[in-house]
């Protein structure tokens, strides 16, 4: 079971250092992370898929609050979300196969953000499994690249309160 905990953290050079190091010595497996900047300036968000139950995430909540630079800190798991995943894909691409590639493209709301004389590079957003599916039909073409950000989430609706409370 996946819980999902958004973070707002003061920017600092150990910041992430600290939000790992937490997990592993509480053993709790990271399936994603990914952290960025907000609106505020000196405050980016991180946004931590990890594998436990809910009395796992509240442990888990609770002990990151108490980290320094963590603002807040709120298990966002069991509400409205909308989650996403950025890929970029680089596929093999002679001239007679481009046709059956951009098809693929279009039927899955991506887009080619380069050419180059052999190959495109795909950008798409999504759910994983949007994500997994595209990367799924390309791979007969030759995949040759792929970079993934990890999933981000936020709640539909207005901002909410932080439910674990500031640091």
């Amino acid at each position: 079971m996946s819980r999902i905990l958004v973070l707002l953290v003061r920017d600092g050079p150990d910041v992430l250092m600290r939000i790992a190091s937490l997990c592993r010595r509480r053993a709790f497996a990271i399936e994603s992370l990914t952290i960025g900047p907000t609106e505020t300036p000196g405050v980016s968000r991180v946004t931590l898929f990890v594998a436990t139950d809910p009395a796992g995430a509240r442990r888990l909540a609770a002990n990151l609050a108490k980290l320094v630079d963590v603002i807040e800190v709120d298990d966002v798991s069991d509400r409205p979300l909308v989650v996403r995943d950025l890929a970029m894909i680089k596929v093999a691409a002679p001239p007679d196969a481009r046709a059956g590639i951009m098809q693929l493209v279009q039927v899955f709301r991506a887009r080619v953000v380069d050419v180059a004389a052999d190959s495109l590079v795909i950008e798409t957003t999504g759910t994983d499994d949007k994500v997994d599916g595209l990367l799924q039909v390309l791979r007969p073409f030759g995949v040759i690249e792929v970079a993934r950000s990890g999933r981000l989430a936020m709640c539909r609706g207005p901002r909410a309160a932080a439910s674990a409370g500031a640091a």
